[in-house]
């Protein structure tokens, strides 16, 4: 039987795929990125930029993959070829993405699950040493065994399927992750720290350099700058352009709402990226001022775990917390990355679920423990097009988000506007008999917009402009 005509192949309603996408979205990035863009842009100036483009470039990309996978039914390999014969190429380009990206993420949900056991042990003293994620990631076994543990349980809810595994896991994930970061919200607003020369600094102070919009030395080219950063952040963090949300397209009924769906995925994760700078950004103004805001690993593995660890007993409850947070925020999209390449390898092969999900599992089990140990055994030291230097995770990491997502967003929005023209995807968006808002703004960003913001984004990438 086809898998994608049985029942555990689509999403039961509008609430399951509109969880699943969300959970999708809402990833470390989320954590990590966000904060760091908002402390770094302006406070509100970002925040605001962030949100003009969402409601327009976001909305725009995001509809477009979900309405290819409904109206097509199948997976980004295959999706774009149905669309426009002679486009399959893009297909196969996307389908890589997912393919590279799970080659890493595996790593860096060990990274948060081996903080989640220290914190959970009561040890988390120890994480707040500076030399302690150095000596985790070049530990070969610890590291390698953590990365192995993630990655089998996320194998574990795709082989389950679509409504029993990744629509299930959602319904539990996501309202657990909301309502602990609005918890650890509302508390770091009551931080207070009284440093040794008598400056004061508190959380309600480092909330408003997050919301309050900070015109200092701002010129165009500054701002330019941080509309650059919030779409790149916006890019990534809507999980489009990378088959995914073609994918989950691909398993919602004709009867759901896709406009709806549009817009509650992008409220849900927007809402956690802005909760987690609510979270971040006062808990490490308070105890470091702005100078300790950090954009990535260093943020969440070096700078919080000190924070956590200032506050005492309390700091090891909100450090357990935080990391069972980040584990499910990883894990929902882990789930995503192999699940767009399981559908695709189903679809290629003709294959069965279980037996796809083994064997994909199984070949990325071992790639994922070798690029761990790329901080130990395999350590390599790469320089990037873009200046930065990294090891194997970062190589990936550039290669496949950089570089190739705004290479495919750009030939996407060349095929839907020019080729076979934005009513393609308009039609497929009122297939359930609801009008599409925002029409004409979605012709203008898919046909002029898009095409020109994602030249740029892969200059920047390949580092011709700076």
């Amino acid at each position: 039987m086809n898998e994608k005509n049985s029942k555990d192949s689509s999403f039961s309603g509008q609430l399951g795929f509109v969880l699943a996408a969300a959970a999708s979205a809402v990833g470390v990035g989320n954590l990590w990125r966000f904060p760091y863009f908002a402390a770094k842009d302006g406070g509100g100036i970002f925040l605001l930029t962030y949100l003009i483009l969402l409601v327009t470039f976001g909305y725009a990309l995001l509809s477009s993959d979900l309405a290819i996978g409904r109206k097509t039914q199948l997976s980004s390999i295959k999706a774009y070829g149905a669309m426009k014969p002679g486009w399959k190429f893009l297909g196969i380009l996307t389908f890589l993405v997912p393919a590279i990206i799970m080659t890493y993420y595996a790593v860096i949900g060990g990274w948060i699950t081996k903080y989640a056991v220290t914190f959970l042990t009561g040890v988390g003293a120890a994480a707040a040493q500076d030399d302690y994620f150095v000596g985790f990631i070049t530990n070969p076994v610890e590291s390698g065994i953590y990365a192995a543990i993630f990655m089998l349980a996320t194998a574990f809810v795709v082989y389950r399927g679509v409504e029993r595994g990744i629509e299930a896991s959602s319904r539990i994930i996501m309202p657990v992750l909301l309502v602990t970061v609005i918890l650890i919200s509302m508390y770091v607003l009551t931080l207070e720290v009284h440093e040794p020369d008598g400056t004061i600094r508190t959380g309600l102070q480092g909330l408003a350099i997050y919301f309050l919009p900070n015109f200092e030395g701002m010129t165009l080219s500054k701002y330019i700058q941080i509309v650059l950063d919030a779409m790149s952040q916006m890019f990534y963090s809507l999980s489009v352009a990378m088959g995914i949300m073609i994918t989950y397209g691909s398993y919602v009924k004709k009867d759901v709402n896709l406009n709806q769906s549009v817009s509650q995925i992008a409220i849900v994760d927007t809402a956690v990226a802005v909760l987690a700078g609510m979270m971040i950004i006062p808990a490490i103004f308070a105890f470091s001022g702005v100078e300790g805001m950090a954009a990535g690993p260093k943020l969440m593995f070096v700078s919080l775990p000190k924070v956590f660890n200032s506050l005492g007993i309390i700091g090891i409850v909100i450090g357990a917390a935080f990391f069972m947070m980040a584990i499910f925020a990883a894990l929902t999209s882990c789930i995503s990355v192999l699940e767009a390449i399981v559908a695709n390898c189903m679809e290629i092969f003709h294959a069965e679920r279980k037996k796809v999900t083994l064997i994909v599992s199984a070949f990325y089990t071992v790639i994922t423990v070798v690029i761990a140990l790329g901080y130990s055994l395999f350590y390599v030291e790469v320089g990037l097009p873009n200046g930065s230097t990294g090891q194997l995770l970062d190589l990936m990491d550039y290669i496949s988000t950089a570089c190739m997502m705004p290479i495919i967003a750009f030939l996407s929005a060349i095929l839907i506007g020019w080729l076979v023209k934005p009513e393609w995807i308009i039609g497929e968006m009122e297939a359930d008999g609801s009008p599409m808002p925002r029409k004409g703004l979605y012709r203008v960003v898919i046909r002029y917009v898009a095409p020109v913001i994602m030249v740029i984004l892969a200059l920047q990438a390949f580092g011709i402009i700076n």
